[in-house]
């Protein structure tokens, strides 16, 4: 039996993956230098990596929730704190527009791979899954690692459904970005501010 808490989890996982980060950028950045096409196929990519690190947190952290309540606990205040972290450094943002740089041309299968490499290879993003998918299993649970297992397919998935579209439509969103330099500048800072809350609500949420 799966005992997550899946409602928390896909209402946070849509507001860490709507926010902008290494990959929305690296999406978009191919996107908008060599078609939808290529956007596309650099966001299937990155989806893909994050399963590489939904593996190796669910065998990690699957025998530490069934062992020890105290250790989840750490693991609950940890996590919570990342994501605080996180919206610190994106309330920091400098006062300034965000480029958004070119790539050459590459074919989509190496663009995929670039983009997978780009997240197997991120230890932020290894930090990331260790910090976030705990948060979302009962402590004690018995069926803890295919618990965390499924929450990383699971936001792997929710990623791709989000990243793919803005992938296929950047062109059109680079314009408005460029027309509107400081828009990408507030809506870092609006992100940093729902990850805070995000963090504070991960911390006093009850055990399931």
């Amino acid at each position: 039996m799966i005992e997550v808490n899946w409602l928390l989890f896909v209402g946070a996982s849509l507001v860490l993956i709507l926010t902008p980060g290494q990959d929305m950028i690296l999406v978009m950045s191919r996107s908008v230098a060599q078609g939808a096409v290529a956007g596309l196929a650099t966001a299937t990519g990155v989806c893909s990596g994050l399963v590489v690190h939904t593996a190796l947190a669910a065998l990690g952290l699957g025998a530490v929730i069934r062992a020890s309540a105290w250790l989840y606990l750490g693991l609950q205040i940890g996590g919570a704190l990342y994501l605080a972290h996180l919206g610190l450094q994106l309330l920091r943002v400098p006062d300034q527009p965000l480029a958004m740089t070119s790539a050459a041309p590459q074919r989509p299968a190496r663009m995929f791979l670039d983009g997978a490499l780009s997240n197997v290879c991120n230890p932020k993003i290894a930090v990331f899954y260790l910090a976030f998918l705990p948060q979302f299993v009962a402590p004690g649970a018995s069926h803890a690692t295919a618990s965390l297992f499924a929450l990383g397919l699971a936001f792997a998935l929710l990623a791709l459904l989000v990243k793919g579209p803005i992938g296929l439509g950047a062109a059109a969103l680079s314009g408005w970005l460029r027309a509107h330099p400081r828009s990408l500048v507030w809506l870092f800072r609006c992100s940093g501010v729902v990850l805070l809350g995000l963090g504070a609500q991960l911390m006093l949420q009850r055990p399931l």
